[in-house]
């Protein structure tokens, strides 16, 4: 299972702070955020971090292992 975590409005744009999918060989960081935006269209084009196992990743055809969680965060303002 892959665990996905949403933070700020990028959680207000999906309406929930997590989502899990199921894993397979093969499967890409990519394919997840495919799967996210067309369940949620446009959701995820304010992400501007994405962290896997508490790491900053910038290459989304990364591939994911069994037990990852990803977090998805957009920029945050104020002070």
């Amino acid at each position: 299972m892959i665990k996905v975590l949403f933070f700020g409005p990028v959680a207000d744009r999906v309406e929930t702070r997590e989502m899990q999918f199921e894993y397979t060989p093969g499967i890409t960081l990519h394919d997840i955020t495919a799967k996210i935006g067309m369940q949620h269209p446009g959701a995820l084009s304010i992400v501007s971090f994405i962290a896997v196992n508490q790491n900053q990743v910038h290459d989304k055809q990364m591939a994911l292992h069994d037990n990852d969680e990803i977090a998805l965060m957009a920029k945050f303002s104020g002070g």
